[in-house]
């Protein structure tokens, strides 16, 4: 459907930008009564800036074509983390320029400075972060008795961040008859105690759907032996090849560790996490809007209000915590009509935590292995016959060279070289020790007899065992990564419920040890020395330490254990 009829200046921007029609949340927002507080359900990427830049005209500009002289803000937006506040006002500045709107914006980690010479030559709206904002308050920098709208976007994220009392502080100086406009991706207690408070009378609009997956993502969850999750990783950024791809890890050495394996392997990837510095984020982000880097790796703190170009993968290099985390990760993507894949990549171990984390969050998922090397392979076929390139009219200088080229050569000579120059720009994909079958219950398998006399191995633990879907195809070359050893070093492996034993041949019994000692100071999974397995059978016969015949207990025999003398009177306190 067409646009609402909204303000001639803000119908004329969106034209201009090719809005045809307004996407869910922008339509209730539009229609909702005039003049009445919003407290809005919404998910990031689903049109909300342009919604409440709408929603705000009427109460900014009145019947007035353009703002008059810019003075003390009429608008304040306060978003949770700086990417989205400058991303916040980018989106205002066009809508709005027509109507020629002053914006300034008020983000931590900038010159705060330049921001307070900004806010004094004067400004109609203020876009900023709550930590900023309540510092250019508290010194006066900032005047907002004239504000008519307040905005607070992604809510529910500012409350998570510890920012409560920031906004209080912030809210309580603007004017009680302004709007307030809030938004949040869920209206949980605490948000709908902030609404009841800073609120009046708010017309209530949920736009999010919770009884269906977003329909443009594909979920799927890729299984992988513990040892696998880079090469997982690689292979899925090499099999879907995405403009642009974001990959989640739990902590910020993950994010530091993934993006130097990423960037040895070849690819243009970026990180971003809480100890960079604002020129380092700002750089990054930049790279990759301007495609030099194709791939983000970012914690979730670090990701919050990201708006990626041509994003259309998410890989959760780490399980999300929960499935608001899930699905908020997710909807990075598959955005305004186009696809998009949300890729889980789950360890044997942690098999269980997916599904459980999967059926909660009630979306539809596809299991399978990592993409092979030879799926790859044929993917990348299949996209350079599709190359754009072979189809587009060539230049004159074009099929001037291209005839020098073919002189002394044959035409598939210059094709093979061509073939070579495109496979030489892509990263060589990973061999990995699943082979991409799909998942389902499979018999357990003992590792084949050894070289190695079972009376001569030296036998280790590892605290995983068959709870933890522990298997030899991914137990064997975990083991020889950890402790420096290659296959014909390991004897027997036993799988129990809850651990595995094997056995290291005595030769390599010493620089094994050193080795495995080495990865579990650096965080690995432990290995520990243990006994045979035998040896934790059922007793057979006496004690050693108990002469035969002897009763286990004291007193007759068959009697059992000796009962407990009653206890005497208590003694009065």
């Amino acid at each position: 459907m067409p646009f609402p009829a909204s303000h001639p200046a803000l119908a004329r921007a969106l034209d201009a930008q090719g809005y045809r029609e307004p996407t869910p949340v922008q339509a209730a927002v539009l229609e909702a009564e005039p003049g009445r507080d919003l407290l809005v359900s919404a998910q990031t990427g689903s049109g909300k800036t342009v919604a409440f830049g709408l929603a705000a005209a009427p109460t900014l500009l009145g019947d007035a074509e353009r703002f008059g002289r810019a003075e003390s803000p009429l608008a304040l937006v306060i978003a949770p983390t700086r990417e989205l506040a400058l991303q916040v006002a980018r989106e205002l500045g066009w809508l709005y320029a027509e109507a020629g709107a002053r914006i300034a914006t008020c983000v931590g980690g900038m010159d705060a400075r330049a921001e307070q010479r900004a806010l004094a030559a004067g400004v109609h709206i203020v876009v900023g972060t709550p930590g900023r904002l309540r510092d250019h308050l508290e010194r006066g920098n900032l005047d907002l008795s004239a504000a008519r709208v307040v905005v607070l976007d992604e809510a529910d994220e500012m409350l998570d961040m510890g920012f409560r009392e920031d906004l209080e502080e912030i809210l309580d100086a603007a004017p009680a008859e302004r709007r307030t406009f809030l938004f949040s991706a869920t209206i949980a207690k605490d948000i709908a105690a902030l609404a009841r408070r800073y609120q009046r009378d708010a017309v209530r609009i949920d736009t999010i759907r919770r009884d269906e997956s977003h329909g443009d993502i594909e979920y799927r969850a890729v299984r992988v032996a513990p040892n696998d999750v880079e090469h997982a990783i690689v292979n899925l950024l090499r099999y879907f090849e995405s403009p642009g791809a974001l990959i989640f890890c739990a902590t910020r050495e993950q994010v530091r560790h993934l993006h130097g394996v990423l960037r040895e392997r070849g690819f243009g990837v970026v990180q971003l996490s809480g100890e960079l510095s604002q020129k380092e984020r700002a750089d990054a982000l930049q790279a990759l809007r301007d495609g030099h880097a194709r791939a983000c790796v970012a914690t979730d703190v670090a990701a919050r209000g990201l708006d990626l170009p041509e994003l259309g993968l998410v890989i959760h290099a780490a399980l999300p915590a929960n499935t608001a985390t899930l699905l908020h990760r997710s909807g990075r993507t598959g955005r305004a009509g186009r696809k998009g894949v949300s890729a889980l990549v789950v360890p044997y171990t942690k098999r269980r935590q997916a599904e459980r984390l999967l059926d909660l969050a009630r979306v539809d998922v596809v299991w399978s292995g990592a993409p092979t090397p030879d799926e790859i392979r044929a993917r990348d076929q299949a996209r350079m016959l599709d190359d754009p390139l072979l189809a587009a009219e060539p230049a004159a200088e074009d099929l001037e060279l291209g005839r020098r080229l073919l002189e002394g050569r044959s035409a598939e000579a210059v094709a093979a070289a061509l073939v070579r120059l495109y496979r030489s720009r892509l990263p060589e994909p990973e061999e990995l020790f699943d082979d991409g079958a799909p998942s389902g219950p499979e018999p357990r398998r003992e590792r084949p007899p050894s070289n190695i006399p079972a009376a001569d191995g030296v036998w280790f633990r590892l605290p995983v065992g068959r709870a933890k879907n522990a298997d030899p195809k991914w137990l064997v070359p975990l083991i020889c990564r950890l402790g420096h050893v290659t296959k014909a070093d390991i004897g027997l492996i036993r799988i129990f419920d809850r651990e595995t034993k094997f056995q290291i041949a005595p030769a390599a019994e010493a620089r094994f040890l050193e080795a495995v000692r080495a990865t579990a100071d650096a965080g690995e999974m432990r290995i520990e020395s243990t006994t045979p397995p035998a040896a934790q059978g059922p007793r057979q016969g006496p004690r050693p330490d108990r002469p035969p015949g002897k009763p286990r207990f004291a007193g007759k025999p068959g009697a059992g254990p000796r009962p407990k003398p009653p206890r005497g009177p208590k003694r009065p306190r």
